[in-house]
């Protein structure tokens, strides 16, 4: 008699500066634990982008109004690992969170957006090898990503694009609306 393999668990992570957070972050994540039946979702705020110029809210504040926005939600989870980690580079994250949890299935969720620039993250290859790397659809950016650089090298295979309605708020477009 076989003995059935113990599903593993399903994490979602969403990395970001979160700056600020928004209702759009929310929307995205619910529709994300849904479809992929995670256990839950990790909002990885980071202390700035590498490709960003200073965030306009501190740390401590993009927490504090992250929590506020997931209310009482307890299939999203806020942290931020740039102390533990000292980087706010994706691969070290995607490497320590499976470090931490070795019986889990990770995904790393990113806007469409991301793709075209992909390539020029730090050990970008390396991220798609660690764990299944989900693209949430932007208005505007489908076939930028399906032509990009990343897209080509990695396919189908390590960047699945999840079918959603497309959810077309920006941090960007908060902060003006702030």
């Amino acid at each position: 008699m076989k003995i059935p393999k113990k599903r593993l668990e399903r994490i979602g992570i969403l990395g970001g500066t979160f700056d600020p957070p928004h209702i759009g972050h929310l929307k995205i994540s619910l529709i994300v634990i849904k479809k992929l039946k995670l256990k839950y979702l990790i909002w990885a705020i980071t202390k700035k982008n590498p490709f960003k110029k200073k965030p306009f809210i501190d740390l401590n504040r993009r927490i504090i109004l992250s929590k506020k926005i997931i209310r009482s939600n307890r299939k999203i989870k806020i942290k931020s690992y740039d102390k533990q980690l000292k980087s706010s580079h994706t691969i070290n994250l995607i490497k320590y969170l499976k470090r931490k949890n070795k019986k889990s299935e990770l995904f790393f969720l990113m806007g469409s957006d991301n793709i075209p620039k992909f390539h020029k993250w730090k050990k970008w290859k390396d991220i798609a090898s660690l764990c299944q790397i989900i693209i949430f659809p932007r208005t505007g950016t489908i076939k930028k990503s399906l032509f990009s650089k990343a897209f080509r090298a990695l396919g189908n295979k390590n960047l699945i694009f999840l079918r959603s309605k497309m959810i077309n708020i920006s941090s960007s477009l908060a902060l003006q609306e702030n």
